[in-house]
Protein backbone atom coordinates (compact mmCIF):
# COMPACT_ATOMS: atom_id res chain seq x y z
CA UNK A 1 0.00 0.00 0.00
CA UNK A 2 1.14 3.86 -0.83
CA UNK A 3 0.83 6.15 1.70
CA UNK A 4 0.40 10.06 1.64
CA UNK A 5 0.22 12.68 3.91
CA UNK A 6 -3.20 14.48 4.46
CA UNK A 7 -2.70 17.83 2.75
CA UNK A 8 0.27 19.86 4.93
CA UNK A 9 -0.31 17.80 8.02
CA UNK A 10 1.41 14.84 9.41
CA UNK A 11 -1.13 12.45 9.01
CA UNK A 12 -0.23 9.71 6.68
CA UNK A 13 -3.34 8.17 4.85
CA UNK A 14 -3.46 5.18 2.65
CA UNK A 15 -3.57 6.75 -1.40
CA UNK A 16 -6.81 4.35 -1.39
CA UNK A 17 -9.42 4.56 1.38
CA UNK A 18 -12.37 2.92 2.15
CA UNK A 19 -15.95 4.48 1.41
CA UNK A 20 -18.58 3.22 3.56
CA UNK A 21 -21.94 4.73 2.24
CA UNK A 22 -23.08 1.40 1.26
CA UNK A 23 -22.45 -0.37 4.32
CA UNK A 24 -25.82 -1.23 5.85
CA UNK A 25 -27.79 -0.12 2.78
CA UNK A 26 -26.58 -2.46 -0.14
CA UNK A 27 -24.27 -4.19 1.85
CA UNK A 28 -25.45 -5.83 4.72
CA UNK A 29 -23.73 -5.98 8.27
CA UNK A 30 -22.03 -9.53 7.52
CA UNK A 31 -20.92 -8.66 4.34
CA UNK A 32 -18.97 -5.14 4.72
CA UNK A 33 -17.64 -6.11 8.35
CA UNK A 34 -15.72 -8.91 6.02
CA UNK A 35 -14.84 -5.92 3.39
CA UNK A 36 -13.79 -3.68 6.27
CA UNK A 37 -11.22 -6.66 7.73
CA UNK A 38 -10.06 -6.81 4.28
CA UNK A 39 -9.50 -3.78 3.60
CA UNK A 40 -7.31 -3.70 6.60
CA UNK A 41 -5.40 -6.83 6.09
CA UNK A 42 -4.55 -4.80 2.69
CA UNK A 43 -3.32 -1.67 4.11
CA UNK A 44 -6.15 0.66 3.98
CA UNK A 45 -6.17 2.44 6.71
CA UNK A 46 -8.28 5.76 5.86
CA UNK A 47 -12.47 4.70 6.72
CA UNK A 48 -14.55 7.10 5.55
CA UNK A 49 -18.34 7.57 6.61
CA UNK A 50 -20.86 9.94 7.75
CA UNK A 51 -23.72 10.40 10.71
CA UNK A 52 -26.66 10.02 7.87
CA UNK A 53 -25.07 7.29 6.06
CA UNK A 54 -27.73 4.54 5.87
CA UNK A 55 -29.91 6.01 8.71
CA UNK A 56 -26.32 6.05 11.25
CA UNK A 57 -25.80 1.88 10.38
CA UNK A 58 -22.77 2.65 8.83
CA UNK A 59 -21.53 3.93 11.47
CA UNK A 60 -22.41 1.50 13.91
CA UNK A 61 -21.36 -1.34 11.74
CA UNK A 62 -17.97 0.61 11.65
CA UNK A 63 -18.00 0.76 15.69
CA UNK A 64 -18.36 -2.79 15.74
CA UNK A 65 -16.32 -3.86 13.06
CA UNK A 66 -12.99 -2.37 14.70
CA UNK A 67 -13.50 -3.25 18.51
CA UNK A 68 -9.67 -4.13 19.13
CA UNK A 69 -8.66 -2.65 16.09
CA UNK A 70 -8.95 1.35 16.17
CA UNK A 71 -5.43 1.98 16.85
CA UNK A 72 -5.05 0.38 12.87
CA UNK A 73 -7.09 3.25 11.10
CA UNK A 74 -7.73 6.89 10.62
CA UNK A 75 -11.11 7.19 10.81
CA UNK A 76 -12.99 10.29 9.11
CA UNK A 77 -16.85 10.95 9.53
CA UNK A 78 -19.05 14.07 8.40
CA UNK A 79 -21.58 15.78 10.25
CA UNK A 80 -23.57 19.10 8.85
CA UNK A 81 -26.82 17.66 6.08
CA UNK A 82 -29.81 16.69 7.33
CA UNK A 83 -30.38 14.47 10.37
CA UNK A 84 -34.20 15.44 11.26
CA UNK A 85 -37.06 17.62 10.91
CA UNK A 86 -36.41 19.94 13.96
CA UNK A 87 -34.70 23.23 13.00
CA UNK A 88 -31.61 22.38 14.80
CA UNK A 89 -30.87 18.75 12.93
CA UNK A 90 -28.84 20.33 10.45
CA UNK A 91 -26.23 22.39 9.32
CA UNK A 92 -23.04 23.74 11.38
CA UNK A 93 -24.20 25.33 14.31
CA UNK A 94 -22.31 24.86 17.49
CA UNK A 95 -25.38 23.21 18.98
CA UNK A 96 -25.84 20.44 16.24
CA UNK A 97 -22.21 19.71 15.95
CA UNK A 98 -21.69 19.22 19.35
CA UNK A 99 -24.59 16.62 19.61
CA UNK A 100 -23.70 15.03 16.37
CA UNK A 101 -20.19 14.41 17.65
CA UNK A 102 -21.38 12.91 20.91
CA UNK A 103 -23.66 10.37 18.69
CA UNK A 104 -20.91 9.95 16.30
CA UNK A 105 -18.26 8.62 18.90
CA UNK A 106 -21.09 6.21 20.67
CA UNK A 107 -21.78 4.58 17.37
CA UNK A 108 -18.60 4.46 16.43
CA UNK A 109 -17.71 3.11 19.39
CA UNK A 110 -14.06 5.24 20.34
CA UNK A 111 -13.22 8.32 21.93
CA UNK A 112 -11.91 9.89 18.98
CA UNK A 113 -12.51 10.85 15.59
CA UNK A 114 -9.37 11.30 13.24
CA UNK A 115 -10.86 13.66 11.24
CA UNK A 116 -14.43 15.49 11.51
CA UNK A 117 -15.75 16.95 8.64
CA UNK A 118 -17.97 19.31 7.83
CA UNK A 119 -20.85 17.60 5.47
CA UNK A 120 -21.52 21.00 3.30
CA UNK A 121 -21.12 24.85 3.83
CA UNK A 122 -24.08 26.08 6.43
CA UNK A 123 -24.93 29.71 5.00
CA UNK A 124 -27.06 29.97 8.22
CA UNK A 125 -24.46 29.72 10.86
CA UNK A 126 -21.96 32.37 11.55
CA UNK A 127 -18.47 30.83 9.69
CA UNK A 128 -16.27 31.30 12.74
CA UNK A 129 -19.01 29.69 15.43
CA UNK A 130 -18.29 26.26 13.04
CA UNK A 131 -14.53 27.12 13.56
CA UNK A 132 -14.42 27.76 16.74
CA UNK A 133 -16.41 24.68 17.96
CA UNK A 134 -13.97 22.29 15.36
CA UNK A 135 -10.96 23.88 17.08
CA UNK A 136 -12.86 23.02 20.91
CA UNK A 137 -13.30 19.57 19.67
CA UNK A 138 -9.59 19.23 18.81
CA UNK A 139 -8.50 20.85 22.24
CA UNK A 140 -10.67 18.77 24.11
CA UNK A 141 -9.16 15.74 22.24
CA UNK A 142 -12.47 14.77 20.70
CA UNK A 143 -11.02 15.29 16.90
CA UNK A 144 -7.54 15.61 16.19
CA UNK A 145 -8.02 16.88 12.52
CA UNK A 146 -10.65 18.53 10.66
CA UNK A 147 -11.90 18.61 7.49
CA UNK A 148 -14.34 20.17 4.86
CA UNK A 149 -16.53 18.41 2.04
CA UNK A 150 -18.89 20.27 -0.62
CA UNK A 151 -17.45 23.81 -0.10
CA UNK A 152 -17.16 26.35 -2.73
CA UNK A 153 -13.54 27.62 -3.27
CA UNK A 154 -14.37 30.61 -1.92
CA UNK A 155 -16.02 29.21 1.10
CA UNK A 156 -12.75 27.10 1.99
CA UNK A 157 -10.76 30.38 1.74
CA UNK A 158 -12.84 32.01 3.59
CA UNK A 159 -12.56 29.34 5.98
CA UNK A 160 -8.93 28.98 5.98
CA UNK A 161 -7.90 32.90 6.29
CA UNK A 162 -10.57 32.88 9.15
CA UNK A 163 -9.09 30.48 11.15
CA UNK A 164 -5.41 31.96 10.50
CA UNK A 165 -6.85 35.55 11.59
CA UNK A 166 -8.43 33.98 14.92
CA UNK A 167 -5.56 31.09 15.34
CA UNK A 168 -8.07 28.09 15.08
CA UNK A 169 -7.11 24.75 13.64
CA UNK A 170 -7.73 24.67 9.84
CA UNK A 171 -9.23 22.41 7.22
CA UNK A 172 -6.58 19.65 6.31
CA UNK A 173 -8.62 18.17 3.79
CA UNK A 174 -11.65 18.53 1.60
CA UNK A 175 -13.87 16.22 0.01
CA UNK A 176 -15.89 17.14 -3.33
CA UNK A 177 -16.88 14.62 -6.47
CA UNK A 178 -13.70 14.48 -8.67
CA UNK A 179 -12.89 11.80 -11.06
CA UNK A 180 -12.55 11.22 -15.03
CA UNK A 181 -16.13 12.12 -15.77
CA UNK A 182 -15.84 15.19 -13.17
CA UNK A 183 -12.57 17.47 -13.41
CA UNK A 184 -14.58 20.67 -12.45
CA UNK A 185 -12.55 21.03 -8.68
CA UNK A 186 -9.29 21.54 -11.52
CA UNK A 187 -10.91 25.13 -12.29
CA UNK A 188 -10.50 26.69 -9.05
CA UNK A 189 -10.32 24.42 -6.18
CA UNK A 190 -7.36 22.35 -7.32
CA UNK A 191 -5.24 25.57 -7.47
CA UNK A 192 -6.36 26.59 -3.88
CA UNK A 193 -6.17 23.19 -2.43
CA UNK A 194 -2.41 22.97 -3.91
CA UNK A 195 -1.38 26.31 -2.46
CA UNK A 196 -2.97 26.04 0.71
CA UNK A 197 -1.87 22.45 1.57
CA UNK A 198 -5.24 20.97 1.40
CA UNK A 199 -5.37 17.17 0.53
CA UNK A 200 -8.50 16.46 -1.63
CA UNK A 201 -10.11 13.44 -0.72
CA UNK A 202 -12.54 12.48 -4.04
CA UNK A 203 -15.85 10.81 -3.28
CA UNK A 204 -17.29 9.26 -6.64
CA UNK A 205 -14.18 8.32 -8.18
CA UNK A 206 -15.77 6.22 -10.18
CA UNK A 207 -18.72 8.52 -10.88
CA UNK A 208 -20.83 6.41 -8.79
CA UNK A 209 -19.77 3.09 -11.00
CA UNK A 210 -20.17 4.22 -14.49
CA UNK A 211 -16.98 4.49 -15.63
CA UNK A 212 -16.60 0.69 -14.26
CA UNK A 213 -18.60 -0.01 -17.61
CA UNK A 214 -21.23 -1.28 -15.72
CA UNK A 215 -24.13 1.01 -17.12
CA UNK A 216 -25.45 1.35 -20.32
CA UNK A 217 -28.08 3.66 -22.31
CA UNK A 218 -30.25 1.05 -22.43
CA UNK A 219 -33.51 1.03 -19.99
CA UNK A 220 -31.93 -2.22 -17.80
CA UNK A 221 -30.33 -1.00 -14.79
CA UNK A 222 -27.52 -4.00 -13.41
CA UNK A 223 -29.28 -5.80 -10.28
CA UNK A 224 -28.00 -4.36 -6.74
CA UNK A 225 -25.99 -1.38 -8.13
CA UNK A 226 -26.46 2.13 -6.94
CA UNK A 227 -28.85 2.99 -9.98
CA UNK A 228 -30.88 0.01 -8.62
CA UNK A 229 -30.95 0.53 -4.99
CA UNK A 230 -31.48 4.53 -5.23
CA UNK A 231 -33.32 5.63 -7.92
CA UNK A 232 -32.08 8.91 -7.69
CA UNK A 233 -28.70 8.11 -9.20
CA UNK A 234 -30.48 7.68 -12.88
CA UNK A 235 -29.79 11.50 -13.00
CA UNK A 236 -25.63 11.19 -13.56
CA UNK A 237 -26.52 8.46 -16.30
CA UNK A 238 -26.75 10.35 -19.92
CA UNK A 239 -25.01 10.00 -23.09
CA UNK A 240 -21.73 11.93 -21.89
CA UNK A 241 -20.84 10.14 -19.31
CA UNK A 242 -21.73 6.79 -20.85
CA UNK A 243 -19.88 7.49 -23.64
CA UNK A 244 -16.37 8.73 -21.41
CA UNK A 245 -17.00 5.33 -19.83
CA UNK A 246 -17.13 3.27 -22.90
CA UNK A 247 -14.02 5.21 -24.03
CA UNK A 248 -12.57 4.97 -21.25
CA UNK A 249 -13.21 1.09 -21.28
CA UNK A 250 -11.57 0.82 -24.88
CA UNK A 251 -8.20 2.43 -23.80
CA UNK A 252 -8.32 0.30 -20.76
CA UNK A 253 -8.72 -3.25 -22.99
CA UNK A 254 -5.56 -1.54 -24.97
CA UNK A 255 -3.51 -1.40 -22.35
CA UNK A 256 -4.54 -4.55 -20.29
CA UNK A 257 -6.09 -2.53 -17.26
CA UNK A 258 -9.86 -2.63 -16.16
CA UNK A 259 -11.88 0.64 -16.87
CA UNK A 260 -12.30 1.01 -12.88
CA UNK A 261 -8.74 0.59 -12.55
CA UNK A 262 -7.10 2.77 -14.66
CA UNK A 263 -9.85 5.61 -13.84
CA UNK A 264 -8.63 5.10 -10.09
CA UNK A 265 -5.05 4.94 -11.09
CA UNK A 266 -5.50 8.26 -13.12
CA UNK A 267 -7.15 9.85 -9.47
CA UNK A 268 -4.73 8.68 -7.60
CA UNK A 269 -2.12 10.31 -9.70
CA UNK A 270 -2.84 13.61 -9.20
CA UNK A 271 -0.62 15.57 -6.76
CA UNK A 272 -3.35 17.16 -4.55
CA UNK A 273 -5.48 13.64 -4.18
CA UNK A 274 -4.39 12.48 -0.51
CA UNK A 275 -6.71 9.40 -0.57
CA UNK A 276 -9.44 8.22 -2.87
CA UNK A 277 -12.21 7.14 -1.22
CA UNK A 278 -13.89 3.91 -2.81
CA UNK A 279 -16.84 1.57 -1.87
CA UNK A 280 -17.17 -1.83 -1.98
CA UNK A 281 -20.32 -3.86 -2.33
CA UNK A 282 -18.68 -7.35 -1.76
CA UNK A 283 -15.09 -8.39 -1.50
CA UNK A 284 -14.06 -9.40 -4.84
CA UNK A 285 -15.31 -5.77 -5.72
CA UNK A 286 -12.59 -4.12 -3.25
CA UNK A 287 -9.96 -6.57 -4.56
CA UNK A 288 -10.59 -5.58 -7.94
CA UNK A 289 -9.93 -1.80 -6.89
CA UNK A 290 -6.83 -2.60 -4.91
CA UNK A 291 -5.57 -3.56 -8.33
CA UNK A 292 -5.02 -0.22 -9.71
CA UNK A 293 -2.38 0.53 -7.39
CA UNK A 294 -0.60 -1.54 -9.41
CA UNK A 295 -0.58 0.54 -12.10
CA UNK A 296 1.52 2.97 -13.28
CA UNK A 297 0.70 5.47 -16.20
CA UNK A 298 3.15 6.45 -19.05
CA UNK A 299 3.33 10.20 -20.38
CA UNK A 300 1.44 8.53 -23.36
CA UNK A 301 -1.13 7.03 -21.54
CA UNK A 302 -1.85 10.03 -18.92
CA UNK A 303 -2.34 12.57 -22.27
CA UNK A 304 -5.02 10.10 -23.51
CA UNK A 305 -7.02 10.32 -20.43
CA UNK A 306 -6.64 14.04 -20.38
CA UNK A 307 -7.96 14.17 -24.13
CA UNK A 308 -10.85 12.24 -23.37
CA UNK A 309 -11.96 13.62 -20.25
CA UNK A 310 -11.37 16.82 -20.80
CA UNK A 311 -15.07 18.55 -21.80
CA UNK A 312 -15.59 17.20 -17.88
CA UNK A 313 -13.19 19.72 -16.63
CA UNK A 314 -15.87 22.88 -17.68
CA UNK A 315 -19.18 20.54 -17.87
CA UNK A 316 -21.86 20.57 -14.94
CA UNK A 317 -20.15 19.17 -11.59
CA UNK A 318 -21.26 15.33 -11.34
CA UNK A 319 -22.92 15.43 -7.47
CA UNK A 320 -22.57 18.32 -5.15
CA UNK A 321 -24.62 18.26 -2.04
CA UNK A 322 -26.05 21.60 -0.11
CA UNK A 323 -28.17 22.44 2.20
CA UNK A 324 -31.60 23.86 0.70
Amino acid sequence: MKYRRLGNSGLEVSAMGLGTNSFGKRADESTSIRIMEEALDSGINFIDTANIYAGTKSERIIGQALVGKRQRVVLATKAGLVRGEGPNQRGSSRYHLQQELEGSLKRLNTDYIDLYQIHTFDPNTPLEETLRTLDDMVRAGKVRYIGASNYAAWELMKALGLSELKGLNRFVSLQVSYSLADRTPEQEMVPLCLDQGVGIIPYFPLAGGILSGKYSLSDKVPADSRADKDPSFNRFINERTLTLADQVNQLAVEYGYTASGLSLAWLMDQPVVSTAIVGATRQEQLRENLRSLEIELNPELIEKLDHLSRTSRYSEPFATYRLS
